[in-house]
């Protein structure tokens, strides 16, 4: 991803195929799914996906106007939090699930830092299910665009400086896809953990 790569880096394959497919259904049936309500250009909206916060206690979260109190940690979710932290040197203390239903549903441009992230997070993304396009672009000049398809069991980690230079999005498609799952580990600095 020439000069993104420290900041980006695709792992193909961290999970294999009958592992993405065992945590995709896991994670289908154990997260206790919602659609949040989003504040965006001063209204209140459904998010255009269905979304879980997840985390130990008191790892509280803000984002688009709504303060999201973690639900307790599936079974399922355990052993990748510990293989991350052990891969990663990151102890992360929360994920955020989204579930992407269809091509219909999608992220917008977006960075991901919101304060308590702290300045420079380390975030771990894992999909599951159907492959779907991801899109980057700079905060400063939103010419400069990458894209990349994040296949099903490959893991993203954004770190460094990737959320103050870079945004990023996961855009609509009309294209006949299945559903996805995403599962962003993160670390909020100050939950007292």
């Amino acid at each position: 991803m020439s000069n993104t790569a420290a900041a980006f880096q695709v792992s193909p394959g961290w999970l294999d195929e009958a592992g993405q497919v065992a945590c995709f259904e896991q994670s289908r049936q154990a997260i206790a799914w919602e659609t949040h309500r989003l504040r965006l250009f001063g209204r209140w909206v459904d998010a255009p996906r269905l979304s879980c916060w997840i985390g130990d206690p008191g790892a509280v979260y803000r984002y688009s106007g709504r303060t999201f109190a973690p639900q307790p940690w599936p079974q399922a979710l355990l052993p990748l939090r510990q293989r991350l932290r052990e891969e990663l040197g990151v102890g992360f203390n929360s994920v955020l699930a989204n579930m992407y239903r269809d091509g219909r549903d999608a992220m917008g441009w977006h960075s991901d830092d919101e304060p308590e992230l702290g300045p420079e997070p380390v975030i771990a993304s894992l999909s599951l299910g159907a492959a779907r396009r991801f899109v980057l672009r700079r905060r400063d000049d939103h010419a400069v665009k990458q894209a990349l398809v994040l296949e099903p069991g490959s893991l993203l980690v954004m770190r460094g400086v990737s959320q103050r230079d870079w945004q990023h999005a996961l855009p609509r498609t009309a294209r006949p896809v299945g559903s996805r799952i995403n599962l962003t580990f993160r670390r909020i600095v100050d939950a007292g953990v």
